[in-house]
């Protein structure tokens, strides 16, 4: 088969692939509540005890208080993403926070917060 076909269908079935599952919502962050927060830490850290979730208003990412610490939990696409907050960084955007992790696997995130959010999520961060 000639590589130019090749090429071509390789092409065409990412794109196919690709189009299929943004029709199907499939490309859609995902929504957090307590317990899908809840849920999605102990995923990633399965020993620790969750004493408190505060979620955002755009629903994308939630701040808690586990047994270990302070942590964090954030919509990456469909999936979630965790991390607690004892080595991070936090540098103030104009939609949120920018929470650095000094880690290869979640460098960094932003956060999209309001202003409120924003004031009272940089306090209960800092202590991490």
């Amino acid at each position: 088969m000639p590589l130019e076909i090749l090429l071509a269908l390789v092409i065409g079935g990412i794109g196919v692939i690709t189009l299929l599952l943004h029709m199907t919502g499939r490309s859609e962050r995902t929504n957090l509540s307590d317990d899908t927060a809840g849920l999605a830490w102990l995923r990633q850290f399965p020993e620790d005890d969750i004493h408190q979730v505060l979620i955002s208003q755009d629903r994308h990412a939630a701040l808690l208080r586990t047994s270990q610490g302070m942590g964090l939990v954030w919509a990456f696409g469909a999936d979630t993403v965790a991390r607690p907050l004892a080595d991070c960084s936090l540098k103030e955007t104009a939609a949120g926070l920018q929470v650095s992790f000094y880690e290869f696997a979640a460098p960094a995130t932003r956060l999209t917060l309001t202003e409120t959010e924003r004031t009272d999520w940089r306090l209960l961060m800092k202590p991490a």
